[in-house]
Parts: structure tokens; sequence; C-alpha cells
């Protein structure tokens, strides 16, 4: 059932951390309606190639916004606020979000109290960088920076490395998803609606499960170890004769099995036939191991260690990921009904009932401005001459 389609959010957003939290509840067939000022927009907008051939709809910014309609208004006027407190009565808005710094959300006319007071079961959610006491800017390299997982990221005796994706933006994301799932069935339970302060510092902070434990619990330092496990091997990356695979053994079982075979009994030794043991000679085992499977290619060795049930995995290109048949079933679609332009989105963490009504498929990602005149004309009664007058002063 799609129990979420009749809800509607809006949604103060820009950058990543809002809009693909907004992006995952469009894949729920939740109505979003993304707000934007009328001058500036989304920077995000702006990013990566003009692929379209038309402003503001640059290719990083359509990676997350399919499924998505879009409005500008400039809050900064009362005129604005006025038109944005029209919104939240008279769309029923169940949720409100943004990513503005908390110094402005009263001066906007976007503070939880006063929406509450428009629309009292509203769920508010305020998404910062660092809680609603700061009004600190926060990019999110500069989290992985400040919580320690940069400091956990990259070769041992290299400097720290930012991670391949940025997990501070979509991690918050996904804990605010959370949040909002609870805050709607409280409001189910009990009619209330919700505000919601999250911070993104405070969520990059949460993935440090181990590290945070072991450093203040036991004084012990956790740092960046390239690619080994600090209590597991071997478990790295090692060179083929074309390409490089992954291999994980997590047990000394698993050991006995990769050592039983004929190309590895080398290292069948009792020095090795413990974890411990493998460990306190990780470097020089590595390399033995790598001495061995760069004579073969990375696909007659993910052969082999999938006839022992060994974790492995060849490490594949973006290219080859999109290509697995695992993923490629998985993946999403967005057409633009003006252009007939096609784009391919990443797979979801869950096939929702919604996406698999609409054939996965979701709307192409809104143009700025593009819903003005639907929302504020037909559902707000804006006259032409009046939309055409707002757009002049830039209000829309």
């Amino acid at each position: 059932m799609d129990l979420l389609k009749n809800l509607t959010v809006l949604s103060l957003e820009q950058a990543t951390v809002l809009p693909y939290l907004t992006y995952r509840l469009a894949h729920d067939g939740v109505q979003v309606i993304r707000l934007e000022h009328p001058v500036y927009g989304d920077p995000n907008r702006h990013i990566g190639e003009n692929v379209l051939n038309e402003e503001q709809m640059n290719s990083y910014f359509l990676c997350i916004n399919a499924g998505k309609k879009a409005l500008t208004l400039n809050l900064a006027e009362p005129e604005g606020q006025d038109i944005f407190h029209r919104l939240i009565g008279e769309l029923e808005i169940d949720v409100f979000t943004t990513n503005q710094l908390p110094k402005n959300y009263k001066k906007l006319g976007i503070d939880y109290e006063t929406l509450k007071a428009l629309k009292p079961d509203i769920i508010w959610l305020g998404v910062t960088g660092f809680g609603p006491d700061s009004n600190e800017g926060a990019y999110d390299p500069i989290l992985q920076a400040r919580s320690g997982l940069m400091e956990m990221t990259g070769e041992t005796k290299e400097a720290p490395q930012v991670l391949g994706i940025p997990l501070p933006d979509m991690g918050t994301s996904e804990h605010a998803y959370g949040q909002l799932m609870k805050a709607l069935y409280q409001r189910e339970a009990t009619g209330k609606g919700a505000g919601i302060n999250l911070s993104m510092f405070e969520s990059s902070l949460s993935w440090l499960t181990v590290p945070i434990t072991f450093t203040a619990s036991f004084n012990k330092k956790s740092t960046r170890r390239g690619n080994t496990h600090e209590f597991f091997c071997p478990v790295s990356v090692y060179k083929t004769s074309d390409g490089f695979v992954y291999l994980a053994v997590g047990n000394d079982r698993q050991w006995q099995s990769l050592v039983s075979q004929d190309i590895f009994k080398s290292l069948n030794t009792p020095a090795y036939e413990k974890n411990a043991g493998r460990i306190a000679d990780v470097q020089r085992l590595n390399q033995l191991i790598e001495e061995i499977t760069i004579n073969h290619t990375a696909g007659d060795l993910i052969q082999l260690f999938k006839s022992i049930t060994l974790p492995a995995s060849k490490i594949n290109t973006l290219a080859e990921v999109v290509a697995d048949p695992l993923v490629a079933r998985r993946l999403l679609f967005s057409k633009d009904e003006r252009t007939g332009a096609k784009i391919t989105l990443a797979p979801p963490p869950y096939m929702t009932p919604w996406l698999e009504q609409s054939n996965k498929s979701l709307s192409f990602p809104p143009r700025f401005g593009e819903h003005n005149r639907e929302i504020y004309g037909e559902r707000l009664g804006f006259t032409e001459d009046a939309l055409t007058r707002m757009q002049e002063r830039k209000i829309i």
C-alpha cells in the first residue's frame, strides 16, 4: 500500500542533505514541493555540465531531484512570507523541512512555533551543521574533518582522505528519514505534530561506533589503516593480472579454506593458522598474497573464492556497477516530457510499492520555478496578472 502518497512535503532546500531526503520521500510517492529563492535558487543547479543546454538544469542537480515540484519564493519580503503561510494552510502541508541557518528561521517566518500556530499537527524538520544553537556554515568535507571520519580514511602513513561519497550529507538524510517516520507515527497515534532539530555533525559522529568507544573507554588509538582491517586479516585489496580484487577473511575457518587451495598452499603455516598471527604479520602476509594474485585474473580468483564461500569481489568501475545484473534491474529512470531527454538514477535502498507501480520512473527534475503557476495560480487562486507582477518584483 502507498501509505505516504497523500502526504505533502514543503522543503526550503538546497545543496544535498535535504534534496536527498526529499528525493527518498518521493520514492514513497510523497508529494514533494521544493522552495527556492527567486533570484539565487539552489546553487547545485549550476554545478556539473549543462547537459540539457538550458540554464539551471546542470547534471549535478539532476541526480537527486526527480519526482518533485519546484516553486520560487522570496521569504525575505513580507508578501513572500504571507504567501508561504498560505501554502502551509491551503496546501495542508504535512511536513516542512529546511536547511537554512537557525538565525534565519524567525526572520523568514519559517520557525516551528510560527508554523505550528498555522497548522498544529505540522511536522517541522530543521537540518543544521552543528545544531540549532549554531550558525556555523557546514559543508560535507568540513564535517568529515571535524567528526573524525576523515581521520579514519586513507593510508596509514599518508594524509587523511575525504570519503568517496558525502556521508555527512547523505547519512544525515537517512537519519532525517527515520525521524520523520517516527514523527508521522506519533502524529497518527496522538494527533500531535513535532519539531525536529537534526545536526549533521551529530549524525556524522554516530557512525564512529568502534573508534569512539575504543578511544574514550580503552584509550586505544583508532586511525586510518588503508584497505586493511584493524581486527581481521587478510582483509585488503590485491592486484590481479587485470585489475584488483577485495578479499575479506573473517575467521580461521575461512583462512583454512583459502590455504587448502593449490595456489595458496604456500601460506598454510602454523604462524598464520590463527587470526592473531596473521594480524601480527599483516604487511608481509598481504605482500605474499599479492605475489600469488598478480599471476591470475580477477575473474578466475573470484570464481575460486566463490567456490569455497569466501567473501570477495572484483573492484568494479562505476560503468561495471551500472551493468551488473543485480543493479540494472533496480535502476530508476526519469524522462523529460518537454525534450524527451532521459536520465538514469541510482537504485533506491528499497524498491517501494510506489516505484514498482510507476515502473521505476519518476517525474523529471523540476525546472527553476516550474510549478509557480500551477500552485500559486490553480491552488492559491492568484490571477495571471498578479503572478506576473510578483515575478517582476522578485517575490516569486
